[in-house]
């Protein structure tokens, strides 16, 4: 079992930043796979950016390159989501995932947290 627990959302103004971090815990192995994802209202939920707790692979979606980073903090057991020039349209509920490197879909989910950009 994997425990991930989301912190960092809020309300911000467009252009403005915010970072996001996802503490994980429990049974985590060294080629498990973190990763960001968040779902608007009315919208299916988007995969946002993904890493790998060793090594370099990131991953980013198409709308948010050049925009957010995707970090790592081994000895916090954290992952960590900067999000600068911040849309309206970044507005969604954000949610850390787990996935093994032989699973098909990410397995365990934190609870999400709420990120507002104003116009």
């Amino acid at each position: 079992q994997v425990r991930v627990v989301e912190s960092g959302g809020g309300l911000v103004q467009a252009g403005g930043s915010l970072r996001l971090s996802c503490a994980a815990s429990g049974r985590i192995f060294s080629n498990d796979i973190m990763g960001w994802f968040r779902q608007a209202p009315g919208k299916e939920r988007e995969f946002v950016a993904a890493i790998n707790w060793y090594g370099s692979s990131t991953y980013y979606a198409d709308s948010v390159k050049g925009r957010f980073t995707i970090s790592r903090d081994n000895a916090k057991n954290t992952v960590y989501l900067q999000m600068n020039s911040l849309k309206p349209e970044d507005t969604a509920v954000f949610y850390c995932a787990c996935r093994r490197v032989s699973a098909r879909d990410y397995e365990y989910w934190g609870q999400g947290t709420q990120v507002t950009v104003s116009s």
